[in-house]
């Protein structure tokens, strides 16, 4: 069992930056992908980054650019670094681990992005 606990969530003027972390523990985190997801109410959550567990990265199109996600693998953590925050972020975002036949949750973090 992956226990997944976000941070680094706040809100933030439009225009500024954020970096929200996951702490891993209870597995093996190197062996994951690990992805961070966003929902907003009433709406689907949806994909926002995603590092493989060999370190390849996948971004949605709407953050392309203004985001970066990374890993630590000594340290147990993902990150996403986002700049250039738009009032259009403005979700709980959730962090993610996929392995093999499992996916775990993180309770997520409100970031609340103003104009």
């Amino acid at each position: 069992q992956v226990q997944l606990v976000e941070s680094g969530g706040g809100l933030v003027q439009a225009g500024g930056s954020l970096r929200l972390s996951c702490a891993a523990s209870g597995g093996i985190f190197s062996m994951y992908d690990m992805g961070w997801y966003r929902q907003v109410p009433g709406k689907q959550r949806e994909l926002v980054a995603v590092i493989s567990s060999g370190g390849r990265k996948m971004y949605a199109d709407f953050v392309k650019g203004r985001f970066t996600i990374s890993r630590d693998n000594a340290k147990n953590t993902v990150s996403l670094q986002m700049n250039s925050l738009k009032p259009e972020d403005t979700a709980v975002y959730y962090c993610n681990a996929e392995g093999h036949f499992t996916n775990y949750w993180g309770q997520g973090t409100q970031v609340t992005v103003s104009s």
